[in-house]
């Protein structure tokens, strides 16, 4: 016990000494320390950029040097925003399987679904003008391509419906353009806008336009978002299979009549009126006039509306996911 309390004493002296010596010692050295610190204990590692990239298809020129620097721009920007991309890669596992169906029915490259990655972070937003949903369609857009709006319904942030609208709008800017790369840029800015801008320039190559600062990131962004969730590891991101968002198993119900108090009808079909909501966020109202007398399909959870405080079952699987 003597010799065990004479280390402990002899270990705190040492402790005190060195405390001592290094609020004592010159601001050079204090300063040496720290940094000697920073590089042991602190990294931060420059994106690595592929060789050879395409979207939708297309080859990205990354021979260029601007197109390559403003990959990696992206690249780091959102490789280091890691909140907001954990969360895209947790919520593409419940999304993504709704999304890239639609998109293969309608004939439009499965590397839009990134596109709205970038436009709502995979949430039904609200941007300051007024864009609403996944897809983030403006009123009048979303009203052009089929998604009705009024103060009680707002099919813009309907998944499946917004996302068929927005098939439709990337093929009619396709058909304008004659390149992928050209209707994701006037997806952001306008076709008009866009059209302008080849005009005054003589150019039509995306790659080679000068535009405004944000639709001048636009694809980049759309480029870092795929290289980052396609491949997370390679970029900083472990995400076990159970820490990801799951679909929400649903089964459908028939909305209709005048003047309906949806806190009734959820407790009717025995849920409730938050997980109608949750399930139907293009509801924008508890009591649903309806004065055209129209009939909606809603969506409601199953097992006779239980509702699932969680959605993982069993054993976690902590297989680290390999991309979306």
């Amino acid at each position: 016990m003597k010799k065990l309390a004479i280390v402990a004493i002899v270990m705190a002296s040492v402790a005190i000494l060195g405390e001592i010596f290094i609020l004592a010692s010159p601001k050079e050295e204090s300063d040496e320390i720290q940094t000697k610190a920073i590089m042991h204990d602190y990294r931060v590692y420059a994106p690595v950029i592929p060789d050879t990239m395409t979207f939708a298809g297309e080859a990205v020129p990354l021979n260029i040097y601007y197109v390559r620097e403003s990959l990696d721009n992206e690249l780091i920007i959102n490789m280091y925003r890691q909140s907001s991309t954990l969360l895209y890669l947790k919520r593409a596992n419940r999304y993504f399987p709704v999304i890239e169906p639609i998109l293969k029915k309608h004939g439009i490259p499965e590397d839009f679904k990134y596109l709205c990655v970038i436009e709502s972070g995979l949430t039904n937003a609200t941007s300051p003008a007024k864009a609403q949903g996944f897809w983030q369609f403006i009123p009048s857009t979303g009203s052009k391509y089929g998604l009705f709006q009024n103060d009680e319904i707002d099919m813009r942030n309907d998944l499946e419906s917004a996302t068929v609208a927005a098939c439709q709008y990337i093929r009619s800017l396709y058909n304008r353009f004659h390149s992928w790369s050209a209707a994701a840029a006037a997806y952001n800015c306008g076709e008009n806008g866009l059209s302008r801008r080849m005009q005054s320039q003589g150019i039509k190559n995306y790659y080679d336009i000068r535009l405004n600062s944000e639709t001048g990131r636009y694809v980049y962004r759309i480029l870092a978002m795929k290289l980052i969730m396609q491949h997370p590891r390679e970029y900083g991101y472990f995400v076990r299979r159970c820490d990801l968002y799951q679909p929400i198993p649903t089964r459908s119900a028939t909305l209709s009549g005048q003047n309906v108090d949806l806190y009734q009808f959820a407790k009717d079909n025995k849920t409730t009126y938050k997980m109608l909501r949750e399930l139907n966020p293009w509801l924008q109202t508890d009591n649903l006039k309806n004065k055209a007398n129209k009939s909606y399909t809603v969506k409601l959870p199953i097992e006779n509306g239980t509702l699932q405080r969680t959605l993982s079952h069993g054993k976690k699987d902590t297989q680290f996911v390999s991309g979306f």
